[in-house]
């Protein structure tokens, strides 16, 4: 009967494997067509950091994150001198601040440099100012918990942008859980107003010399700091739309 298929032939959108061989580029699949005998490309065999207890195996939390170990890779001194730029960026800020660097770190193409917390005004005020470095644009102040880290449990980072030379940078700074006092940086770049008031509501540091360092995300009246790895991952429940979602370490779990 016209208009039939034939049997045995695939419907329009039905094409979804290919047998033959490929010999060339010519003679590859095309668009929509999967090749039955297709492998993944060849990849690194990279050790898996240590972990336990990631899902929710024994356990009723479904966060994810319960009870998990886990190696954390921390950065070493990138051999001097640096690739290109990076290089005179360096030397440039050695010249006009002496040796403020606590860590220089060249990786995957990006550069961080590591001040100690009483240089990092004079530090970002040469950045922005001096003609041959202008990173004018401070894009991001984000914090970071290492309870490990001892003397320097808590990070301000600082992502840092020159329009003038199209460079970018990233200035890290610490200070203790003891003593969570970091220099604002609004006198410099105003716009890390809502970023510092960010990192003190997730993080507990303190900027001090922010013009109104009060909480961003979480109500006035709240206590402790969510993002802090010390943090219980209890919470609170929510409601949404009339149901009810449990804290992650009482929510049922399916496994």
């Amino acid at each position: 009967m016209s208009g039939q298929p034939t049997p045995g032939a695939n419907l329009p959108g039905e094409e979804k494997t290919v047998d033959e061989p490929v010999a060339d580029n010519g003679s590859a699949p095309g668009a929509g067509l999967e090749r039955e005998d297709a492998q993944p490309s060849e990849q690194p065999v990279v050790a898996p950091a240590t972990r336990r207890g990631m899902w929710s195996d024994g356990s009723p939390d479904t966060s994810g994150y319960g009870e998990i170990v886990r190696e954390v890779w921390r950065p070493t001194a990138s051999p001097r001198p640096l690739p290109g730029d990076h290089e005179r960026v360096v030397a440039r800020l050695e010249e006009l601040e002496g040796d403020p660097f606590t860590l220089v770190v060249f990786d995957r193409g990006e550069l961080t440099v590591h001040v100690r917390r009483e240089r990092l005004l004079a530090v970002l005020e040469h950045l922005r100012n001096d003609a041959a470095l202008r990173y004018e644009l401070c894009a991001s102040v984000s914090g970071v918990h290492y309870p490990n880290d001892a003397g320097a449990e808590l990070h301000s980072v600082y992502h840092l942008g020159s329009w003038t030379h199209n460079r970018r940078l990233r200035v890290e700074t610490t200070c203790p859980d003891a003593d969570p006092h970091v220099p604002s940086v609004c006198s410099l770049y105003p716009a890390a107003d809502w970023h510092e008031r960010e990192a003190w509501d997730m993080f507990g540091i303190v900027y001090d010399g922010h013009p109104s360092l009060t909480r961003i995300l979480m109500p006035d009246d709240w206590v402790g700091h969510p993002q802090r790895k010390d943090y219980p991952l209890g919470g609170i429940p929510v409601e949404y739309k009339g149901a009810v979602v449990p804290p992650p370490d009482q929510r049922r779990t399916y496994r």
